[in-house]
């Protein structure tokens, strides 16, 4: 029996020992360009159907960039892991008059349908978009988004029922002044003094009205005056779909910091913009800006925004004569980061997000167009925000919005 137990030992000695346990292999660190990549990335100010009536602009080619008109098409989207946005009809503040109303309608009426025109041509890669639940959906299915807005209502006139043309045309954001004052508001940068001090009778029944369809109110360009008129008389919170901050740069168009926790503390949102004459004091060179006093001769008291068409064609022909002899100064990629960063500082990442202002002016050096929008990501991860604070800031914040806005409209007939 011992030699039998003694062999079985022996035998038992003689068997391999189990192997160790592999260690379990461990994932590398997510790059930032990878985060970027899993993100719905949205912005809330494309002026790029400005360009759709361009004969050299393709919105499916690589066009040569050009820093503030020629930085969204589908390669640069792609480039940049841009899922889409708000497209914009925007129309320039001209006279107030029944025959300026009706030109300027039919201008914005034009420009809407471009952007149905431009979706319907490209069924493949674009797609239209009106609540707030598309925009995954759409992302989703390698498209982008095309969300649709207006940037001056001044082409409505008078006529408030235009509101509801635009909403049965798509539009989901309307905001009510640009550069001047018009019919429903003071603007931040008209100075004159023939203002309402905020929203004019007409401007609230133009809340009222996009209140009760569902069309989120954007208070960008608007004076201090009429966005706190705007926040006291909507029923949801106000949208500022491209705008900067004071404390970084004092511009009327700029916000302070008590505006911005005002809006925040309402539940509204505040996009950044990239457009350097909001982000900074730009001060042309002397050769620029006498080329620019010498214009200013040529083509005193005309302004191109209700010039005839062969002024304004002489007028941009000059302007873009100056740009490609003396270029404008150019804000940068940190300057840009100081607006966003002071935001998110003083009102928190669910209440910040981007609005660049691309092809609207929008763009600066070291972000000339969509294709650097990963850089805003690795700057946000650098500065100790999580990927979950910045899937806010890219659409989390505008779509929680926007679905607040969808769920107060009055309910839509059957």
């Amino acid at each position: 029996m011992t030699s039998v137990l003694a062999l079985a030992l022996v035998a038992c000695s003689q068997q391999k020992a189990p192997a160790p346990a592999e260690p379990e292999a461990v994932a590398a660190p997510k790059t930032a360009a990878e985060i970027h990549d899993e993100m719905l990335v949205l912005d809330t100010h494309l002026d790029t159907p400005a360009n759709f009536s361009k004969a050299d602009f393709d919105i499916m080619a690589d066009n040569p960039s050009v820093l503030g008109s020629v930085q969204v098409d589908l390669p640069k989207m792609n480039r940049g892991g841009l899922d889409g946005g708000f497209w914009v009809t925007f129309t320039p503040q001209g006279p107030m008059d029944p025959a300026s109303y009706e030109a300027a309608k039919q201008a914005a009426l034009t420009r809407n349908q471009e952007i149905h025109d431009m979706v319907a041509a490209h069924p493949e890669s674009f797609e239209l978009a009106y609540t707030s639940e598309d925009a995954a959906r759409i992302a989703a299915t390698g498209k982008k988004v095309v969300y649709m807005s207006i940037e001056n209502s001044y082409p409505l006139g008078t006529d408030i029922g235009m509101v509801e043309e635009f909403y049965n045309r798509g539009v989901r954001m309307i905001g009510p002044v640009h550069f001047r004052d018009n019919q429903f508001a003071d603007s931040a940068t008209d100075l004159g003094a023939n203002d309402y001090g905020g929203l004019s009778p007409l401007g609230v029944e133009l809340i009222k009205e996009a209140n009760r369809l569902g069309m989120m109110v954007d208070g960008s360009h608007a004076s201090d005056s009429t966005v706190d008129d705007i926040i006291e008389l909507s029923t949801t919170p106000i949208m500022l779909s491209h705008t900067g901050v004071k404390a970084v740069y004092d511009h009327p168009r700029n916000i302070d910091d008590d505006l911005m926790r005002k809006v925040a503390d309402d539940g509204g949102v505040i996009q950044i913009n990239a457009y350097g004459g909001y982000l900074e004091q730009l001060t042309p060179t002397p050769e620029r800006q006498a080329a620019l006093d010498e214009m200013q001769k040529e083509f005193e008291g005309i302004s191109p925004a209700t010039a005839d068409a062969e002024t304004r064609d002489r007028y941009i022909a000059k302007m873009e004569e100056i740009d490609a002899q003396f270029p404008a100064p150019r804000s940068t990629f940190e300057k840009f980061l100081e607006h966003m960063n002071h935001a998110l500082e003083i009102v928190g990442p669910d209440h910040v997000g981007m609005g660049a202002d691309w092809d609207g002016g929008g763009g600066v050096v070291g972000m000339e167009d969509v294709s650097f929008l990963p850089r805003v990501t690795e700057a946000l991860l650098a500065e100790g925000y999580s990927e979950e604070d910045i899937q806010k800031i890219w659409s989390g914040n505008m779509l929680k919005l926007m679905k607040q806005v969808e769920d107060a409209a009055a309910p839509k007939p059957e």
